[in-house]
This record gives structure tokens, C-alpha cells and sequence, in this order.
């Protein structure tokens, strides 16, 4: 069989002139990502042994950055001007001008020490992921008020291990095993006005903090995700996973509203589109109103999808949820095809468990329409696509649809001893 190449994550910045990336070699891809000093504008993947010229580059690099570009300049008088040829033709420095401009108000000029945003970090037996995680949280340019770490069902203490190297993060041991008990135990017991999750293989921007408690300076917004890139590219799952099952966003702002509500209700409203549970937070107040993150969801149990029915509940109460793509976190996709395929199976789980949830919550939703009218069609293709030799996209689809199937049966299971969803929580502190 033949193996499938590595890519090499690349990062590009556009305030300093640049030359074609050439390829490493000719058995290496390389996926670059675009950015404007702390704000990334876009992405683009170049294959095994791409040689390009100058124009060849620079017309790649312009179309990908242009939508980001088309945003920022958009309050901005003539802003979109002539950056493009600028850009290829120069004076450099009059690109560099110009752009200063175009990013004058979204440029960071006084970051406060400290703000009032509680971490939650729900971690299993990773020890050497969590040091990194928290090396990195603990020398933010702006930090959060705590942090902290749930163990959830630990079997043994090397979590506990880890806090103890960092003075200020309070641990939290949650005996009962499940991500969205994790998230609730830690929600419950965090004393910041917002409180942001990170996973324990996510290693975050030294702004994250800042950008995150920036986007809840709209006080309409009760919630909020945020741009997660790639932090490796070196195996055939995690390209799978990041071309098809991306937790990337995108890299203008997005609101997600009553209006995005009503406009998706006949089709069941596509929340999982609002950004991955490895970066997103919340108004503590939300909880008291709309409840916790529902624990039927857990993996092990239904399959996950906590994150997107929360968010659900959250835009079926009227209220409105922000993408921001400056809060950037790079998450470590899983190496092995066996994980990927145990991963997604979960995924579509949870995925269709979560979707008859949300239906139950609001009979107008078209979740049924779309789990046994959209999704067999969407599959029937991919099958038919994919015969007879089911390479990479095509790789993990018995593992997807049985995890439909799976979510199916396992709400039908388990829909009449649905917990709620204000909990009471059980931890031992350390």
C-alpha cells in the first residue's frame, strides 16, 4: 500500500516580503497558513514536489487571503484598493503601509495583565500533553483569572503530578468518567465571569485569552468559539481529518443568532458548523439559565456532541454566539487511523443522538428529515464514490455509519432518563 505523504505546516507572515516556498522534497506537501502579524488570513496546501513560480505564488496567496482581506477592509475607506498588486509588484513597504491601515483598529495596543476568564482544562492520564498545555496558559501576554484542571476518572496520579508544578492552577478530581461531566464539574466551580475550555492537546496563542475576552465585550454575546489550526500534519489520518473534518472555522467573523436559527430550523439547525469544543466559552451566567452540558452526550455514552447541543439550547433561548478567528488555538490531530476511526465513529454517535435531542426540544426542527432523508443519500454517494477501493475520505465510512446507527438506537435507549441539565456537582479538590 502506498503510504500517504506528510505535509509541512508552514507559517507565512505577509508584514515580511516573502519568496515561493519551495518543497522540502518531493515526498513532502506543505500546508501553509497566512497571517497578518497576530491575525491569520487563510490557509492553502501545496502538494508533494510543487515547484511555483513568483506569479504562480503570489495569485495562490492572493486568493486565499482575499476573503479575510475583503472583511477587514470593509470599514475601511478604499481600503480594498490595490493591495494585490501592491503585494506582487511592490514597493513593498507601501504593501506594508497599506495594510497597517487596513488592520489599524483590530492591532493590539494595551493588553491588560489580567481578566476575569476561568480555564477549564478536562484531562485522562496525559500527563505530558497537560505540562504542555499549562506551560503554555501560564505565560500568556494576558492571563486568566484560573485555571483549572479536571481529572476525570484518573487512574493514577499523574495529573495531580503536573498542577503541582504550576502554583496557580487549582486541581479538581471528578471520580465519574465523561467529557461533558468534566466540563460541567468544571463550569460549576469556576469563579471568572467567562469560562473557557481548552482541550489538553491544544496548545493556544499567546493572545487566546485577550481575543477571547475581547469578543465578550459585545454584550450581546453569551458564547463564543475560535479559530483551531492544525499544530501537525505528519500522517494520513491527521490529513484526513483536517481536509474533511476540520475543526477550522474560517478566518472572518461569523454570528450565529435568532436569525440563523429561524433561517435553519425546517433542516435542523447545522450547530456543529459553530466552531470544536477544544476552544470555546461561555458567560457563566448562561448556565444558570439554559442548564449544563448534557451528560447522555459523553463519550462512552452516547458518543460527544455536547458542545454543539449547548450551543443549540443556547440559540433556541434567542441568545447569539460568536465566532472570532483571533483567538487562534492549534490542535494535535490523533496520528493513527485506529483512533480516527474510533474518533468519528464517536463523532457520528454523538452526532445523531445530540440531533433527536435537539428535535425533541423543538418538534419544528427537520433533524429527522435530516438523519433519514439527507443523511442516507449523503452516504449512498460517498459509497458509490469511494468503490471499489475506499481510499482516504472514503477510508472511515463503515466506522461513520455505524456511528449514526449507534446514536439512533442509543437515543431511543436512553430518551426517558434524560439527567438535567442543572447539575449538582461531586469533586474532591487538591
Amino acid at each position: 500500500m502506498k503510504a500517504y505523504p506528510p505535509y509541512q505546516i508552514t507559517h507565512i507572515q505577509l508584514n515580511e516580503q516573502q519568496l515561493p516556498p519551495q518543497p522540502h522534497d518531493k515526498h513532502t506537501g506543505n500546508y501553509i497558513v497566512l497571517w497578518w502579524k497576530d491575525i491569520a488570513l487563510g490557509h492553502l496546501y501545496l502538494d508533494p514536489g510543487t515547484r511555483l513560480t513568483d506569479e504562480e505564488f503570489y495569485t495562490k496567496l492572493i486568493d486565499t487571503i482575499q476573503p479575510a482581506l475583503q472583511y477587514y477592509t470593509k470599514a475601511v475607506p478604499e481600503g480594498d484598493g490595490h493591495w494585490q498588486q501592491l503585494l506582487i509588484t511592490g514597493p513593498f513597504e507601501q504593501f506594508v503601509m497599506h495594510m497597517e491601515r487596513v488592520f489599524s483598529s483590530w492591532t493590539v495596543k494595551e493588553i491588560p495583565e489580567k481578566v476575569p476568564v476561568s480555564v477549564v482544562i478536562c484531562t485522562r492520564n496525559r500527563a505530558s500533553d497537560l505540562h504542555k498545555c499549562l506551560g503554555l496558559l501560564t505565560k500568556l501576554r494576558c492571563l486568566p483569572e484560573e485555571i483549572i484542571v479536571v481529572d476525570n476518572a484518573p487512574t493514577d496520579e499523574s495529573t495531580l503530578d503536573v498542577v503541582k508544578l504550576f502554583a496557580d492552577v487549582t486541581y479538581l478530581k471528578e471520580p465519574r468518567a465523561g467529557l461533558d461531566i468534566a466540563r460541567n464539574t468544571g463550569a460549576a466551580s469556576a469563579k471568572g465571569q467567562i469560562i473557557a475550555f481548552c482541550d489538553d492537546d491544544v496548545m493556544v496563542h499567546p493572545l487566546w485569552i485577550y481575543r477571547l475576552w475581547q469578543t465578550f465585550q459585545n454584550t450581546s454575546a453569551v458564547a463564543m468559539t475560535g479559530l483551531v489550526l492544525a499544530a501537525e500534519l505528519h500522517t494520513e489520518a491527521q490529513m484526513i481529518f483536517e481536509k474533511h473534518w476540520s475543526f477550522n472555522r474560517g478566518y472572518v467573523d461569523k454570528t450565529y443568532d435568532t436569525d440563523y436559527f429561524n433561517m435553519h430550523l425546517s433542516k435542523g439547525p447545522p450547530v456543529w458548523e459553530i466552531g470544536a469544543g477544544a476552544n470555546m466559552a461561555f458567560r457563566k451566567s448562561i448556565f444558570d439559565e439554559v442548564g449544563y452540558f448534557d451528560e447522555l452526550l459523553d463519550v462512552g455514552a452516547a458518543g460527544c456532541s455536547g458542545d454543539s447541543e449547548m450551543w443549540y439550547r443556547i440559540l433556541l433561548k434567542g441568545h447569539t454566539i460568536l465566532y472570532n478567528p483571533r483567538a487562534i488555538a492549534f490542535h494535535r490531530h490523533r496520528h493513527e487511523l485506529t483512533a480516527l476511526h474510533k474518533q468519528l465513529f464517536n463523532y457520528m454517535r454523538g452526532f445523531a443522538a445530540a440531533a433527536l435531542i435537539q428535535q425533541d426540544q423543538n418538534q419544528r426542527a427537520g433533524y429527522r428529515r435530516r438523519l433519514f432523508l439527507h443523511m442516507p443519500r449523503y452516504y449512498g454517494r460517498l459509497l458509490y464514490k469511494g468503490f471499489p477501493h475506499y481510499t482516504f475520505r472514503c477510508k472511515t465510512l463503515g466506522s461513520e455509519i455505524r456511528g449514526v446507527l449507534s446514536g439512533m438506537l442509543y437515543y431511543l435507549a436512553n430518551r426517558k432518563r434524560r439527567p438535567t441539565l442543572n447539575i449538582q456537582t461531586n469533586v474532591k479538590t487538591a
